[in-house]
Formats: C-alpha cells, structure tokens, sequence
C-alpha cells in the first residue's frame, strides 16, 4: 500500500506524532518537527508529545522535544504539567531535565495539586526530597485546602521535611 493515495486527518497527524513520542521513536519525533509539527500539538485530552514522552519515561524523547521549544510547562486537559505526571510516576532524571528547561516546579493542576503533592500522594520519597531541594514550597494548598506538609503528614512522610531542611 502507498501512501499517496492515503490522506489523515490533522487529528491522526497529532495521534501518530504523540505515538511516536510515547514510544521513544526519536527518529520520527524528528520528521515530525523538521516538517513543522508543533512540538506542543495536542490530542482530545490535551496531552502533548512532552507530555506523553515524559509520562512512559522516554527521557531522550523528551530532550529533543524541549530542545525544540516544546513547553515544559504546557497543561493537559486537568491542568497537570509533564512535571506532575513524572512526579507522580517518580521519575527524577526527568523531573531534573524538565527543570532544567524551566519547568514551574509548583505550578498546580486544575485541583490546585502542585508536583511535590503528587510525589508524595504516591509515596514517591525521593522525587519529593528532589522537589524539595529544588525548591518546591510544601505549604501551597490545593482544592481542598491541604498542603504538601499536611499530605506527608498523612502519609506518616513527615521526616522529609526535617531531612530537607538539613541540606
């Protein structure tokens, strides 16, 4: 089959480019952008390629998306960051390389949840020392009023607050 006589809509275009972003294909994340995809095309749910390379922990993937002015602070369709899905997933490699290229560390989704309330909803201890030393703010509050000192509390995380204050 060719692909002459095949024609996509721009909603199949954004899914194949998200696809290949989900999957590492770097490649074609590549043809993708040299042919003018928008790095921060998204689908029905408003997740991006960053956003999904970033959630299946496609660390290079992810480079080259922000490397082509992909927003590391673009929302999806609840508010969540690319930083709040790895937060909550706890993969610090790409929480650092996020924000490395200028992530908000405690931008808040829709429920006002910022990325340390994620790590540490999820027990994710040491993406939550990571945030912390980074200089995320444990007393920003959510929907509901509660902070991320008050979660860990719950959680019985509070030690790391007293270990992030030492460092």
């Amino acid at each position: 089959m060719t692909t002459s006589n095949m024609s996509f809509t721009p909603e199949q275009i954004t899914a194949l480019f998200i696809d290949a972003a989900r999957n590492g294909e770097n490649d074609l994340v590549k043809q993708f952008l040299d042919a003018g995809m928008p790095a921060d095309c998204a689908d029905t749910r408003g997740y991006t390629p960053l956003i999904v390379a970033t959630y299946n922990e496609q660390l290079e993937t992810a480079r080259l998306l922000l490397e082509h002015k992909a927003d590391p602070n673009g929302i999806d369709a609840k508010g969540a960051t690319a930083l709040s899905g790895v937060a909550f997933k706890g993969f610090e490699d790409m929480a650092l390389l996020l924000l490395e290229f200028g992530a908000e560390i405690d931008k808040p989704n829709h429920a006002g949840r910022t990325p340390l309330m994620f790590a540490i909803m999820f027990g994710r201890k040491a993406m939550a020392q990571l945030l912390l030393q980074k200089g995320a703010n444990p007393d920003l509050r959510d929907a509901e009023g509660l902070s991320a000192r008050e979660l860990a509390h719950r959680q019985g995380l509070t030690s790391l607050f007293n270990e992030s204050t030492s460092a």
